[in-house]
């Protein structure tokens, strides 16, 4: 049986990937790359992963006859960077910083996250060959990745930061911010602690929160997915949090804290309280739902796994 070929690739474009940049070195030593969203990871010992690459490609012979290669995740402020590595520009490395990474084929500043591997095998694949290749090196920075679907991108984020510019009222957005296995938590007023939260005025969106974090922590916060949506019934007030990022620093107020550790005892707000141990055990398993409902009652939605 035969397929139309274009209506075969939109139906295998129905499914949502992220998107990463390939990259190693020619024979020259000079780096080369091109973007692709068929990777996948494979196993975790030994530390194996895959990416998918056309017989047709310019980049064939250099990538088969290479000794190894690096996946770079794309985060979702950088869907220009996917398309410079999409298209036939004459130095795509100029748009942006990168290094060699441990086993020495070129990595990304500010992705996702990267992969540098050893090439474990080559798998003829009809039209297709798969590159499995050996993880030697990794850096998963937290922040969200960029998506693609039905031949466009889509940012989890960013659709959110509409979505609260456009609230009708005000609420308090928060965040579970973390970074290196601990998470930042700020003093409530009381003796006690609490996570970081803003009041949004109707106009503004996530940036609100990004700044709060910015002028009053001092901490660069590179904001991630939804995380808990819900209503204080004894002040009314609505509150919305998601998870993030931290860029290094010490804060100017503030203490991070293990995340397996949070000082649950000094957490008087129940529902914060709730939350960081929600967030705890999900952090072990490594899969995030999103908590809709009250302070009291409520339903977690399991939406995403952590990368």
């Amino acid at each position: 049986m035969t397929f139309d070929a274009r209506a075969l690739r939109d139906a295998f474009g129905a499914f949502l990937t992220g998107v990463t940049v390939v990259t190693t070195h020619n024979e020259e030593g000079a780096p080369i790359g091109f973007t692709a969203n068929s990777f996948t990871s494979v196993s975790l010992d030994p530390p194996l992963l895959l990416v998918c690459l056309a017989k047709t490609s310019r980049n064939y012979a250099t990538l088969t006859g290479a000794k190894g290669f690096a996946v770079n995740i794309l985060a979702e402020d950088q869907k220009d960077l996917s398309n410079t590595f999409a298209r036939p520009v004459e130095d795509r490395f100029a748009a942006v910083a990168w290094k060699n990474g441990p086993f020495g084929s070129p990595v990304f500043a500010n992705v996702a996250a990267w992969f540098d591997c050893a090439m474990h095998e080559l798998v003829d694949a009809g039209d297709h060959v798969i590159l499995i290749g050996r993880v030697e090196g990794f850096d998963n920075s937290g922040r969200t990745g960029l998506g693609y679907a039905r031949g466009g991108y889509f940012t989890p984020a960013l659709a959110e930061k509409t979505l609260l510019a456009n609230a009708d009222a005000s609420l308090l957005l928060g965040v579970v911010a973390e970074r290196d296995g601990e998470i930042l938590m700020v003093e409530d007023g009381n003796g006690g602690w609490t996570l970081p939260f803003v009041e949004k005025a109707e106009s503004e969106g996530l940036e609100a929160l990004e700044d709060h974090v910015d002028m009053n922590l001092g901490l660069i916060l590179w904001p991630g997915l939804l995380y808990s949506v819900y209503e204080d019934t004894k002040t009314g007030r609505q509150h919305v949090v998601y998870r993030a990022t931290l860029g290094k620093g010490a804060p100017k107020s503030g203490r991070f804290f293990p995340i397996q550790a949070p000082p649950l005892a000094e957490i008087s707000d129940s529902a914060v309280r709730d939350l960081v141990k929600r967030y705890a055990a999900e952090s072990t398993l490594g899969n995030f739902g999103v908590y809709v409902g009250n302070q009291e009652k409520g339903r977690v939605h399991a939406v995403a796994a952590k990368g």
